[in-house]
């Protein structure tokens, strides 16, 4: 229970939604007054300072007159769309114009701070208030209706600061994450050059002829058969060419034979074969797992000859966005789903730098994945010392 008085949003913000989006093709600019649209608010979960957005309005255009233009302070809430979006949050740093599948927040600056405001939101989950874990859309009653702590002004000031600050923090260790990450396809590329141009003159081959296996195409079972069972790998259980939340994969039921015959071994490769373009062609490499797990049909596996070349080389390769652009290049389109088969992959040309530089390489690559590792665990205790400060101060 807060220890400060409990009030109705609506009696300390305004709030409303946004203006409709011009159609008129000729409103738009490149330096004019920024248009927020859901994809800004979006972009980042949480985004306390925006000023960058996708489209911007001419000051001259004359229909600029009929949009309300919203102050510097004022906090955007999603309020429509999927229901994950709904809980992302933006700060206007600059005055802007406010498309209407947004909600605007403009606090009543004689009695709340609006970065409290701000700062307030990102704490507040409408589908708890709701009462159900699905809300494909936020009605304006309900975030009137939503309860904010009040405390005094001063106190604001200070719990401000304090989130503030702790915010700083957890930037800083996730610019800090960013540059470790980036240092990985630096050292590639200064190592052996760009691949899909190869301007060292590496031999090439077709990756069909460096395999130490053939391709396999994953398993599919229906929608019924999940819930239980061995865990499945899926295409959200990878970014970056690594496995995330392997503790928290889905199960499926399928027999020992299956198992065995779909199951993820070290140092297996696998590509997305079938989804959105996005999506199409990303990789992994498979590493120890905690128990037996599968893998879905819309990738393939396969594992490299490492005596050709090395599974760190070509994981590092495959996640630079030349290789990724030459893996998908004849890839088929259809409506809302991309796809690539084994020919297309296998028919990818790999340079293959000589054995000693791959070795020096997959040394390095080892000592910044445990840099990285570290600058993980950094940002990971930041955002967790944020999140317990604003439970602790907003709670």
């Amino acid at each position: 229970m807060s220890r400060w008085p409990m009030v109705p949003l609506g009696e300390v913000a305004d709030v409303t939604a946004g203006n409709p989006a011009p159609q008129e093709q000729i409103a738009f600019c490149d330096s004019g007054i920024p248009f927020v649209r859901m994809q800004d608010v979006g972009r980042y979960r949480r985004t306390d300072d925006l000023q960058t957005t996708t489209d911007r309005i001419k000051p001259s255009w004359p229909g600029a007159r009929t949009l309300k233009l919203f102050p510097v302070g004022t906090t955007l809430i999603p309020k429509s769309g999927a229901s994950i979006n709904l809980n992302h949050r933006a700060m206007l740093g600059t005055s802007a114009f406010v498309v209407s599948h947004l909600a605007a927040l403009i606090p009543r600056r004689d009695v709340v701070e609006p970065r409290f405001i701000y700062w307030w939101s990102t704490t507040w989950d409408p589908r708890d208030q709701a009462q159900t874990t699905s809300l494909p859309s936020l009605p304006l009653s309900i975030i009137q209706e939503a309860r904010v702590p009040l405390p005094p002004r001063d106190e604001q000031r200070r719990i401000v600061d304090l989130l503030d600050r702790a915010a700083g923090i957890r930037r800083l260790r996730e610019a800090a994450l960013a540059k470790a990450r980036d240092t990985t396809p630096a050292l590639f590329l200064s190592m052996f050059g760009d691949p899909d141009t190869n301007p060292l003159g590496w031999p090439v081959s077709p990756l069909g002829n460096i395999l130490a296996n053939s391709m396999q195409n994953g398993l599919y079972r229906p929608a019924s058969d999940y819930g239980e069972g061995t865990p499945i790998l899926r295409i959200d259980n990878f970014a970056g060419g690594e496995i995330v939340g392997s503790k928290g994969l889905k199960r499926v039921r399928v027999e020992a034979a299956a198992v065995a015959l779909y199951g993820l071994r070290t140092g297996d490769f696998l590509i997305n074969r079938v989804n959105s373009p996005s999506h199409l062609g990303k990789s992994v490499l498979v590493g120890a797992l905690d128990e037996p797990a599968v893998f879905e049909s819309n990738m393939l596996r396969f594992a490299l000859d490492q005596s050709r070349l090395r599974s760190e080389v070509f994981l590092v390769m495959l996640q630079l966005p030349q290789m990724r652009v030459a893996l998908t290049r004849n890839a088929k389109h259809a409506i809302n789903q991309s796809s690539i088969n084994q020919r297309d992959v296998a028919a990818l040309r790999v340079p293959c730098p000589p054995p000693r530089l791959q070795r020096e390489f997959a040394n390095r690559w080892e000592q910044l994945r445990s840099i990285i590792a570290q600058q993980e665990r950094a940002f990971a205790i930041a955002q967790e010392a944020e999140r317990a400060l604003m439970a602790r101060l907003l709670g």
